[in-house]
């Protein structure tokens, strides 16, 4: 999909086709017309060429030199599991494969645009050393790394883009190239309301042109509405299925690997509420914000997302209601732990609009829901509760 879009915003990339099959696979292979090809695993995952499949093929990224091989190497591929650093142990099944001809740089570039909060809008961002990983770039040799701020209103400047592509090394004769490049991915990357778009590695290639070689894009979700084609592509078998059900409750949902399950509404609350847990020694499961708005549904549809984490050993609700209100909140608790039978503590902290009926109908419910008014507290009872689980072995699921 990312070199789709680029090769029809007028980017040079390699010529190829994705293909769903090892029959496909063997077809585009023809097409292409080369007998160098590399096969890619289309998986949603870094490290997808020191990954292993599932029957125990090495590496998600394969140069192959006939249609014949391109056919066998993409039947291990398709339809099997690829295991990286990034997937860890559950692994992500390949469900197609991309194959293009293999080109030959010369010199490989890292480029990418984001969004920067200390910039107050888009960044580019290159180096010099491409076809590795940024991160340890930036570790080791912060100095090889541009940053060229965009101002978002007025648009990205040729001669901003001219600069970076000199910074970054490309030859004299290939400055502008490179920076024609730059300008329609910066387009792009306005055009599809991105959040980041990623070319590791950029390469004067040996032919003596500019190419991009890989892309990753990423979408901000909220544009979805107006993104239809791009979001209509998404592939969710490459997600956490809870992304998925998140995403159809409309809840902001982070799994992460704590054991205090949280419920939050507003993010800003959310991420003090996770602060507060790891300050009295807790660890939080997962970011979860429920918005402004939330029905007693999408509270039962939140209670669900967070206990099939089978690492979650409690669970805090913090709600402050100002738009929320407090007796909503507190209907969906007790329908979720009721229909769920959640057997892991629950300790709620309501504050603001109808907390006073929250507090009645909760009371008043049967269920073993421990109400707090101070949040220091309840972060502190929340994680007392997931001790004395331990401690005893309760089972909590």
């Amino acid at each position: 999909m990312s070199i789709g879009l680029l090769k029809e915003a007028g980017i040079a990339v390699p010529a190829g086709m994705v293909a769903s099959s090892s029959e496909e696979a063997y077809s585009v292979a023809k097409q292409i017309g080369t007998k160098d090809l590399v096969v890619k695993a289309q998986v949603l995952a870094g490290g997808r060429g020191k990954g292993t499949f599932e029957g125990g093929l090495k590496g998600g990224v394969r140069i192959v030199y006939s249609p014949e091989e391109a056919r066998d190497i993409s039947s291990q591929m398709i339809g099997r599991k690829l295991y990286t650093k990034q997937t860890g142990e559950a692994g992500r099944i390949c469900n197609q494969v991309f194959i293009c001809e293999r080109r030959y740089p010369r010199r490989e570039y890292y480029f990418a645009i984001t969004m920067e909060r200390s910039y107050q809008g888009p960044v580019l961002i290159g180096s010099s050393q491409g076809g590795v990983n940024i991160e340890d770039v930036a570790a080791e040799s912060p100095d090889a790394i541009v940053k060229e701020p965009i101002d978002i209103v007025e648009g990205i400047k040729m001669e901003q883009a001219v600069k970076v592509a000199q910074k970054m090394g490309f030859p004299a004769a290939l400055v502008n190239e490179a920076a024609e490049n730059m300008v329609k991915l910066y387009n792009l990357f306005i055009k599809y309301d991105a959040s980041m778009v990623e070319i590791n590695p950029m390469v004067e290639d040996a032919s003596g042109i500019v190419m991009c070689m890989d892309a990753k894009i990423n979408f901000d979700s909220n544009s979805e509405y107006r993104q239809k084609m791009v979001f209509n592509m998404r592939d969710w078998t490459q997600e956490d299925p809870r992304d998925q059900q998140a995403a159809k409750a409309d809840l902001n949902y982070i799994g992460l690997d704590g054991t205090i399950g949280c419920l939050v509404n507003g993010a800003g609350l959310a991420m003090a509420t996770m602060d507060i847990i790891k300050l009295h020694g807790g660890t939080p499961a997962n970011f979860l914000d429920v918005g402004g708005g939330a029905t007693a549904h999408q509270v039962t549809e939140a209670f669900k997302l967070i206990t099939s984490d089978r690492k979650v050993q409690a669970i805090l609700v913090n709600i402050f209601g100002g738009i929320m209100r407090c007796d909503v909140i507190a209907q969906g608790i007790i329908m979720a732990v009721r229909d769920l039978d959640l057997k892991i503590p629950i300790v709620v902290r309501l504050q603001g609009t109808r907390v006073d009926d929250a507090k009645a109908l909760i009371a008043a419910s049967p269920l073993k829901i421990l109400a707090c008014d101070d949040l220091d507290e309840a972060a502190k009872m929340v994680h007392m509760s997931t001790l004395l689980a331990n401690s005893f072995l309760l089972p909590l699921h």
